[in-house]
């Protein structure tokens, strides 16, 4: 195990800069934001603490990144920003996200309520569901899982051509997983920054996805034709569960992140950490670090509390119901499912830590 730790100096530079313009727009900050933010470089912090490294097959060892700072964040011109007629996330699903109809709405409610609690002054809205064949992807059979997967560079292109007048990005989501290249084994999920599109699979989250009694294994890909997409009728969907459902939760508004510009943090444990492994993305954190939430704040212009507050009303909200984003197709009336929020408590109580600072 190796924990990477920064000084104070070299944390306060990333989070605060040494440019005088940025210095200046930190101090108009509100005294509380300040506070909170200011906790990135207090050794003695328990709100934000070193990256661990578990294993050498983890991101940072294996994927050497130049580390991004709130200057190089702000500096950088290809950064995407939302402009006032560009201030809409849409959700597009691909396939069916549960065992029935209702579990995938419920599902896609409860991820579209946290992603406008997480970048909070943005719509966010769903698009209406599509088939696999909609997309017109490739697909095939992985030879080491022996499960389905499909082509994320061609599910990007059809979100490309999908994307709405005031979309700010388009994600796609999926139950299926997938690929980049023939030569991969997979990918969890995949984005294009210039076309704000992404597509990001949540197959191997389900508790038996890497068990020998995973249901979802195909023996051998028997299609007709490349227009033949039969084989995902009844394709494997796990089951919802809290964990899952964090995961999701997880990696939606990681890959988002990057949409904004975001880099793989490399300052302080946050959920921008890159990760090459479910075990790598179980152990980062649902929250941004102080340098990447001033970013995401830059980008967004979000006051924190208010944010805050939105992310622990959604944790309490045992409804689903998101206003103004429910599909237009009409829904079965079986009321609304309990949100699976079990594995979400621990952060509250995290999130309540901070707003005592910022409220103090």
């Amino acid at each position: 195990m190796q924990v990477i730790r920064h000084s104070e100096q070299t944390l306060k530079t990333a989070l605060i800069s040494k440019n005088p313009v940025l210095v200046s727009q930190y101090e108009k900050l509100d005294a509380g934001e300040q506070r909170l933010m200011n906790e990135a470089f207090q050794p003695a912090s328990d709100l934000f603490g070193p990256i661990t490294l578990h294993s050498p097959s983890d991101w940072i060892t294996s994927h050497p990144e130049a580390p991004q700072d709130f200057e190089q964040f702000f500096s950088d011109p290809y950064r995407k920003t939302p402009s006032p007629d560009k201030r809409s996330i849409y959700i597009q699903s691909i396939g069916s996200l549960g065992n029935t109809r209702i579990i995938s709405e419920e599902y896609i409610k409860w991820l579209t309520g946290y992603c406008k609690a997480y970048f909070y002054g943005l719509r966010v809205k769903l698009l209406e569901p599509v088939p696999v064949s909609a997309t017109r992807c490739s697909f095939r059979v992985n030879e080491n899982t022996q499960n389905l997967q499909i082509h994320a560079g061609d599910i990007l292109k059809f979100l490309k051509k999908k994307k709405p007048e005031d979309a700010f990005c388009v994600v796609g989501i999926t139950m299926i997983d997938l690929y980049p290249r023939d030569s991969w084994n997979f990918v969890f999920g995949q984005a294009s920054l210039t076309d704000g599109v992404g597509i990001f699979s949540f197959a191997r989250y389900g508790s038996d996805f890497y068990s020998m009694r995973y249901e979802g294994k195909v023996k051998k890909l028997k299609k007709t034709s490349s227009s033949d997409y039969s084989i995902f009728n009844n394709y494997c969907i796990p089951e919802i569960t809290s964990v899952l459902l964090l995961r999701s939760c997880k990696t939606l508004t990681h890959e988002i992140g990057h949409i904004f510009g975001l880099r793989h943090c490399q300052w302080l444990a946050c959920l921008m950490q890159g990760s090459n492994h479910l075990e790598e993305a179980d152990q980062r954190p649902l929250n941004l670090c102080p340098i990447c939430l001033r970013k995401l704040q830059c980008a967004i212009g979000f006051n924190i509390v208010e944010r805050y507050k939105a992310l622990v009303r959604w944790i309490d909200d045992e409804s689903s119901d998101t206003p103004g984003a429910t599909p237009e197709h009409s829904r079965e009336d079986n009321g609304n499912l309990p949100k699976p929020v079990e594995a979400f408590k621990e952060w509250k109580e995290w999130i309540i830590k901070c707003l005592a600072v910022l409220q103090k």
